[in-house]
């Protein structure tokens, strides 16, 4: 628990170090498939726990980030 006015420290995850190699840094396809990819995770495991809220509003966020990625690549193909 943090005390009021400051701010609780991001923990360490294994796999990311300096700054520009956290998820989501290389821009906004790349942010964009991670959120994608995380929403699809956490979508499976709430349908696993019968969690019907989360995996629609999880689902949605997957496919709204799916769409921005498709959406992206078709505007650079022109």
């Amino acid at each position: 628990m943090t005390t009021p006015g400051r701010k609780r420290k991001r923990a360490a995850t294994a796999g990311q170090g300096a700054r520009g190699d956290e998820p989501g840094e290389g821009g906004a396809d790349e942010a964009a498939a991670f959120i994608a990819e995380q929403a699809k995770n956490l979508r499976e495991l709430a349908g696993r726990h019968k969690l019907d809220v989360l995996h629609y509003l999880l689902g949605m966020t997957q496919l709204e980030a799916e769409e921005h990625i498709r959406l992206r690549s078709k505007r650079k193909l022109s």
